[in-house]
């Protein structure tokens, strides 16, 4: 049986309210701004590339939206929550409920399988995993590998294994820090089909940094942090 992606809009409730909305965002070390006045919004169902130069605070952007860092100013809601206004264990626990993470480096545990890789945030949330996992490990391409170890993966393979962990409990909003910059081009391409795929049938958010071209063509918008901001990228 392939994996029920659920589905988060309901068409019949009419034009759903924003699923990610930054405000006014403004970080600094000491007297120093990485980035100020960051604005954007996203929808359910959208995938965002953020693009920018080395240093300009691209994953303490992504950290400021899980609630990993603070900021100076400004506001993030996520499905209505003032992310920055929560407690260190409510943030926690949007974390884990809300959101999925995808990093370049994979962070996949080696003395865990594949399987119990993928169910980590089941286990976290104290829900039952039932076919879950096996369910989506088939929908990302990896059907029929769940008791490997990741050593007898591919980097491609690892890859697909942090979205399918990312993507188990149903997050709101992935965010996918630099996913495809280990990895070849058919493997990254393969990486974002997923991505691209999960965004569309169930309505999940994907914010995600990149400095790969084809991966930011594949997304639905493109926008460029700065440290006055984010604007649209100047074209070539």
């Amino acid at each position: 049986m392939p994996y029920a992606w659920p589905r988060m809009n309901d068409p019949a409730r009419g034009a759903p309210a924003p699923l990610l909305t930054v405000s006014g965002l403004a970080k600094r070390y000491g007297d120093t701004f990485v980035f100020s006045d960051v604005s954007l919004a996203m929808a359910r169902g959208e995938l965002v590339a953020l693009l920018g130069e080395s240093g300009v605070g691209k994953s303490t952007l992504l950290n400021c939206v899980a609630g990993l860092d603070t900021a100076d100013a400004g506001q993030v809601r996520l499905a209505g929550r003032d992310v920055l206004a929560l407690t260190e264990p409510e943030a926690a626990r949007l974390r884990r409920e809300d959101l999925g993470f995808v990093f370049q480096a994979f962070h996949v545990l080696p003395h865990l399988s594949v399987a119990d890789n993928v169910g980590l945030p089941l286990q976290l949330l104290g829900r039952p995993r039932g076919d879950r996992v096996a369910r989506i490990l088939a929908a990302v391409g990896l059907d029929g590998l769940g008791e490997r170890a990741p050593r007898q993966l591919s980097g491609g393979q690892l890859q697909r294994v942090a979205i399918a962990r990312a993507l188990v409990h149903e997050p709101a909003l992935v965010l996918a820090d630099e996913p495809t910059g280990n990895l070849d081009p058919r493997s990254a391409g393969l990486v974002m089909d997923v991505l691209v795929d999960v965004a569309r049938r169930t309505g999940v958010g994907v914010l995600m940094v990149t400095h790969s071209p084809p991966a930011a063509a594949r997304c639905d918008r493109v926008l460029e942090l700065t440290a006055q901001g984010v604007r649209l990228p100047v074209a070539a």
